[in-house]
């Protein structure tokens, strides 16, 4: 399973604080654009689905 971010919930018009809470950096973000995990570093300890104050982040199986 991965996690992802969806773009219909994430309101990409502020600097997404999942990155600065990822224990392991796996979360990147250019601008105000949608997020990204990467998948190689992610870890699927759940914590960005757990702060996401929009629920945008899911696990996808």
């Amino acid at each position: 399973m991965a996690l992802k971010i969806d773009a219909a919930l994430c309101p990409q018009n502020h600097h997404c604080p999942m990155i600065d809470q990822c224990p392991v950096g796996a979360i990147s973000q250019e601008g105000f654009s949608l997020p990204v995990i990467d998948p190689d570093r992610c870890i699927e300890c759940g914590h960005c689905i757990e702060i996401c104050g929009r629920q945008a982040v899911y696990r996808e199986s």
